[in-house]
């Protein structure tokens, strides 16, 4: 009887152990499938609207960071008072003026001149994101230029000759004669009368 009752305990215990095994087992499982969930969990809050919406802004807030960082590259060298950061939690922009401590600033309170360098820093930075996927070899500037104070012009001018000779070709559309007094080939526009023209190139 006691040889029967011990190998009864022998197979209980062997069953126990086998029991253990397998909530280990399960635990690990749980373990596993909770980390998966919270890796989802995370991506849901990010992107997880059906419209789309969460994940556009996130991938639209990316671009723009980048847009940015390009941009207050090219600011530094052309405007170097102002820097442009994103407004949080949103894909408005704000200027830094960094000769008055940093303040904070509305792009809407700019002047003329200073919005047309910063949207020329804009746009050069825009280049400069795409450039890392295709070469853009032209660069078309229209206008803006007679918002400009003559020191001023001389600097966007300068970086302008620099994107050239950095192999881009710069287009200028302006009615600045200053301006033109520094362009080596002109297309000029003279209207004959009756709705027609006459394209002259100088240079």
């Amino acid at each position: 009887q006691q040889q029967a009752q011990y190998t009864q305990l022998q197979v209980r215990l062997q069953q126990d152990d086998q029991l253990r095994q397998h909530q280990q087992q399960l635990v690990l499982q749980v373990q596993g499938a909770r980390t998966e969930l919270a890796r989802w969990a995370i991506l849901n809050d990010l992107i997880g609207s059906a419209q789309g919406d969460k994940f556009r802004k996130l991938a639209q807030t990316h671009q723009l960071d980048l847009l940015l960082h390009y941009a207050n590259q090219q600011l530094q060298q052309l405007f170097p008072r102002y820097q442009l950061q994103r407004l949080d939690d949103s894909l408005g922009i704000e200027v830094l003026d960094l000769y008055m401590g940093q303040e904070r600033r509305s792009a809407y309170s700019l002047s003329g001149g200073e919005t047309f360098l910063v949207s020329l820093a804009l746009a050069l930075g825009l280049a400069s994101m795409a450039s890392g996927v295709l070469r853009i070899e032209s660069l078309f500037i229209d206008e803006g230029f007679g918002s400009l104070d003559s020191q001023t012009l001389h600097l966007a001018m300068d970086l302008l000759d620099r994107l050239q000779a950095s192999g881009r070709r710069v287009m200028v559309i302006s009615h600045v004669s200053e301006l033109q007094e520094r362009l080596p080939v002109q297309i000029r526009v003279q209207p004959t009368g009756h709705g027609h023209s006459r394209i002259q190139v100088v240079g």
